[in-house]
């Protein structure tokens, strides 16, 4: 078969003092954190009131896809999207099984509302009013593989553009013994059928084969997050310097499996 490929008209990224792709490139060539970098990110696509409602994982989620929408120069409305998380919320998960539990009746309505694993898709599509189809994918430590995969087979399908949005939380109580992740991350791409020009191209190709962990700035910087296995894309994205060759990650997707994405500038 031979390898899908998109444009990716625009990125966006988030982490621990890294609170921008902008910020993100600076670091992964030698910069430093955000001093001032906030705890959390405020997407502006929600309300005030929904903004300080929504779950970390739904902020961080929609930040990042808001910010890879206005970089690509693209309605976010227009976009269908792919939603890739390995664990959803575990904060709201232990919440859940901790009150089922101990006191069934006291569970919240909106911890309930904001357990699914759809929840950050649902949240997006109301918040940018998109009528597009919307996806959501759990795949454990190829989540972002699978998304990328499923993106750019919705490219191949006749879609125009897709945004691809990958994040994961903290593990908390029980939970960090068996899905361990720490802290907040999440990064978006804009992917195209088309080329533009100055924008870089991927190819991807699933094969047989296990993966290494990142040793680039950014997946060092956020290894403990369960969404960790994408970082090396990113970081080979940060370093864009060295042109007309091509840069290469090597993504888990899936028991023996591995995804190679060549990034061509």
């Amino acid at each position: 078969m031979k390898p899908l490929r998109a444009t990716i008209e625009g990125i966006g990224f988030w982490a621990g003092g890294l609170p921008s792709w902008t910020a993100a490139r600076a670091y992964a060539n030698g910069g430093v954190l955000v001093a001032d970098a906030p705890a959390r990110p405020a997407p502006q696509l929600l309300a005030a009131n929904e903004r300080r409602r929504a779950p970390e994982t739904v902020a961080v989620a929609l930040d990042v896809a808001l910010a890879a929408c206005t970089a690509a120069g693209r309605e976010p409305a227009a976009l269908p999207s792919v939603f890739a998380s390995a664990h959803g919320d575990l904060a709201i998960t232990d919440y859940m099984c901790t009150t089922l539990a101990s006191d069934p009746r006291s569970v919240s309505p909106t911890r309930f509302h904001n357990s699914v694993h759809n929840a950050a898709a649902g949240y997006w599509t109301i918040g940018a009013g998109a009528m597009q189809p919307a996806t959501a994918i759990s795949a454990g430590d190829a989540s972002f593989a699978q998304g990328l995969i499923e993106a750019l087979a919705q490219l191949e399908s006749g879609s125009d553009a897709v945004l691809l949005v990958a994040y994961d939380s903290a593990s908390v109580g029980p939970l960090r013994q068996v899905t361990p992740s720490q802290g907040l991350l999440g990064a978006a791409l804009v992917l195209a059928r088309h080329e533009r020009a100055g924008a870089p191209v991927l190819s991807v190709e699933l094969g047989a084969g296990g993966t290494t962990r990142g040793t680039g700035p950014l997946a060092r910087h956020a290894e403990g997050n369960a969404m960790a296995p994408m970082l090396p894309l990113f970081d080979a994205l940060a370093r864009d310097g060295i042109r007309d060759i091509p840069d290469t990650a090597i993504l888990p997707a899936g028991p023996g499996r591995a995804l190679t994405v060549r990034i061509h500038w």
